[in-house]
């Protein structure tokens, strides 16, 4: 190749390398040298934190000036730069170099046909290795019958998010309590870093060994070095650096509290949580006027559920949360559809607490999320 030719391949190998970064996103690169009518194929991959080359049947650790030191030897190159959502591709012989980018989704049937006309944000074919690997799609590249409620559940608790996300700057450190098989975890890391390129840690944690287990492998199948796994109690779990956002996701009865304590404990900018079963106030409290009407054990208990979450908004608030209650997905799906979120701006402090402690002597109720958090 001649020397004009790789003084601009050079230029394009320059621009790959920048945007390799700390290789994050790198999936490999495949290149095919040739020469009259034969190919050289080689091959560059990631081995923990070192590329290697393979070319000519032996492999060596890669430098970005090889490409262009075996390209003079040939008539032509072309070479594949594959990273998550994107391939860059480099066309170059003595007539011409270029650089082009397209979407590296695979050429399989859109899930979304399946699943409904809704646009999702955690889409196929872009997030198929991610919804393989969490076990939301099959290896046909079709969402699974039995996952598609689970698959709306945590498109859009993303969707959600979403707005808030976008505006967030500098490293964003999430922290997924009570994370079980961690699919929100995954969910959340895919769009913050494949599609808004953000940088971010997300930390998972829960009781259960062999869901960390699970998430651990899946977290390293997918190449996402920037998340972190803990089997640990939430009643003595403290998290190294603070996070930006806590979210929690169907986190059982007074579970919730403790992630929304997290959240307030360490000042957190943003809190989202979708509550599951409700148990503790529904043998506390009591009001006599409504006595006639909560006689059903069916009734009490719906009111207890409201009471719990109407409760645990009004507790945010009281520790400088603005909040929004709000149903985030059809009860079709799940009953379990209240999502909470809140935002830390410092109002509504003091007539929070006030109203709060009025409604505590009024009902008879010791809420748990009160003792995990200072209301002084």
């Amino acid at each position: 190749m001649n020397s004009s030719s790789l003084n601009k391949l050079n230029f394009y190998i320059e621009m790959l390398k920048s945007r390799y970064g700390n290789g994050e996103y790198f999936k490999e690169i495949e290149i095919t040298f040739k020469s009259g009518t034969k190919d050289f194929p080689a091959k560059v991959k990631k081995e923990e934190e070192t590329l290697y080359i393979t070319y000519g049947g032996a492999k060596n650790i890669f430098n970005w000036k090889d490409i262009s030191s075996l390209a003079q030897e040939y008539d032509s190159m072309r070479m594949i730069y594959r990273e998550r959502g994107t391939n860059a591709i480099i066309l170059a012989d003595n007539k011409n170099v270029t650089l082009k980018y397209e979407d590296s989704a695979v050429s399989t049937e859109s899930a979304t046909a399946t699943v409904g006309t809704r646009e999702y944000l955690i889409a196929p074919p872009k997030a198929n290795d991610l919804l393989k690997e969490i076990g939301i799609m099959g290896q046909n590249g079709k969402i699974k019958n039995d996952m598609i409620r689970k698959y709306n559940q945590i498109d859009h608790f993303v969707e959600l998010c979403a707005d808030y996300l976008s505006r967030l700057n500098g490293k964003i450190e999430v922290l997924d309590c009570a994370c079980g098989k961690s699919y929100l975890s995954f969910a959340l890391n895919y769009y913050l870093r494949d599609v808004l390129k953000k940088d971010c840690h997300v930390t998972g944690v829960d009781y259960a060994q062999t869901v960390i287990d699970a998430s651990k492998r899946s977290a390293q199948n997918l190449g996402y070095s920037n998340m972190t796994f803990i089997r640990a109690d939430l009643n003595d779990f403290v998290l190294e650096k603070n996070p930006d956002i806590v979210i929690s996701l169907h986190a059982c009865d007074t579970a919730t509290d403790l992630a929304i304590a997290a959240g307030i404990n360490s000042g957190a900018k943003a809190i989202f949580a979708v509550p599951c079963c409700h148990k503790e106030l529904l043998s506390q409290y009591s009001y006599e006027p409504f006595s006639p009407l909560l006689k059903h054990g069916i009734f009490k208990a719906r009111q207890a559920d409201l009471l719990t979450d109407s409760i645990r908004c009004l507790l945010l608030e009281a520790k400088g949360y603005s909040v929004v209650a709000q149903e985030y997905i059809s009860p079709v799906e799940t009953p379990k559809n209240l999502l909470i979120r809140a935002f830390k701006d410092g109002k509504n402090q003091e007539t929070a607490k006030k109203d709060y402690f009025k409604l505590k002597e009024m009902l008879g109720i010791n809420p748990k999320l009160e003792t995990l958090i200072d209301l002084e």
